[in-house]
């Protein structure tokens, strides 16, 4: 079976046409300035090259028009047939309260994602237009919206209430969520794959640490707590995201530099994070670990600053979880940076934690990083989210 997998941001779309049975993906690309001048196509057929097309995309609709065109073309076409797909799986940023699991996708699933659009203004709407484009395109294909909130709708009450009135969660949800869910739940399970073990049996830290990031407490295969909050800009520091800090700075950075809340959260969001702390240096953590060995005291301050962090929010779920079998390391920078996984165990001789140098310098597929005699396992697991749609989409058509 072949599953595409969608994933539309505002004026970009990811995709990868994925074969269930291998679980490899067949071809992948991206869409990107959708409706701005420069819009391009980027396909690429598994063991080919990645061929560029530069083509007018006025909306999603002709985005994903270009996307199928290119799956089925003559040469480098990966199926010969539309009739191939035999279902498309929709990553959905926001699914409130409404969604605890993927759903198949039908007009009351696209009623109940609109009326959570609120809660997550730049990413719903684009999601709900990649869905209605394909069902435009591909009438009668069975369709799932696999949800990045739904994973951590385990948590109990404690873990996602905040201390305001509670009339703010009666009357407008304003709750914890967490995000990155899909990647957490790949993690989680990989990891216990990895030990030999069932999720059920164990207690597992996700570090997703990117661009954006996030740290997620999953307790026998369910999540107890995450980092990000109502929306993603709470928790850890990120690559231009300030993540946790205290509220009252808005009133004070709007008082003082004559700014209104939306112009202070716009700062929050897009100019702070590790780009901020580092004097703008950069917001790729690979710049600013450059930096760092290069003695820059801005980029070593900034890395030290992000890996403590880090390593709070690891120490809060192991007293949330009563202990930790085992700490995942994920994503872009937790997949390649062994200078934040070092960083960060640094800060966790307490729970018995060994690092072994040689293997925490290595990359690839998911490793082991701490010595043998280590009393908490401590790993990097390359996420694929991609992927995990593809299982969510296949287990329910």
């Amino acid at each position: 079976m072949k599953i595409l997998v969608i994933n539309c941001g505002s004026s970009s779309l990811k995709y990868q046409l994925i074969d269930s049975e291998t679980e490899q993906w067949v071809a992948k690309g991206l869409c990107e300035r959708i409706g701005i001048d420069g819009s391009q196509l980027v396909y690429q057929l598994a063991g080919g090259e990645k061929e560029i097309t530069v083509s007018p995309m006025a909306n999603h609709t002709d985005a994903i028009r270009l996307v199928l065109a290119a799956l089925t073309n003559d040469k480098t076409g990966a199926i010969k047939s539309l009739s191939e797909i035999d279902a498309v799986g929709h990553r959905v940023v926001h699914g409130g309260e409404k969604f605890t699991t993927s759903a198949v996708i039908n007009d009351d699933v696209i009623e109940a994602i609109r009326e959570c659009n609120d809660l997550a203004p730049l990413h719903n709407p684009a999601n709900l237009i990649g869905i209605d484009a394909c069902r435009e395109l591909m009438p009668g294909v069975p369709m799932v919206a696999v949800f990045d909130t739904a994973f951590h709708q385990t948590m109990p009450q404690e873990a996602y209430m905040y201390g305001i009135p509670y009339s703010y969660y009666e009357n407008y949800k304003i709750r914890r969520y967490g995000f990155h869910g899909t990647s957490h739940s790949f993690v989680s399970k990989k990891v216990a794959e990895d030990l030999g073990k069932k999720p059920e049996d164990l207690k597992v830290i996700v570090c997703h640490l990117g661009n954006g990031a996030s740290v997620s407490a999953v307790k026998y295969g369910k999540c107890v707590d995450t980092s990000m909050g109502l929306t993603p800009l709470e928790g850890l520091i990120m690559g231009t995201r300030s993540g946790d800090l205290d509220p009252a700075i808005i009133e004070f950075i709007a008082q003082k530099e004559n700014k209104n809340v939306s112009e202070v959260l716009n700062i929050l969001n897009k100019k702070s994070g590790v780009y901020g702390l580092s004097g703008n240096m950069s917001s790729d953590f690979r710049d600013i670990e450059n930096a760092y060995f290069a003695g820059d005291e801005m980029a070593i301050m900034t890395m030290k600053t992000f890996a403590y962090r880090v390593a709070k929010y690891v120490g809060a779920y192991t007293a949330a979880m009563n202990g930790v079998d085992a700490i995942a390391f994920t994503a872009g920078v937790g997949e390649n940076g062994p200078l934040v996984r070092s960083l960060v165990c640094s800060y966790l001789g307490y729970l018995g934690i060994e690092l072994d140098d040689e293997q925490n310098n290595k990359r690839g597929d998911d490793t082991v990083i701490s010595t043998p005699d280590s009393k908490v396992t401590v790993m990097f697991v390359p996420t694929n989210e991609e992927l995990a749609i593809a299982r969510e989409t296949l287990a329910l058509i």
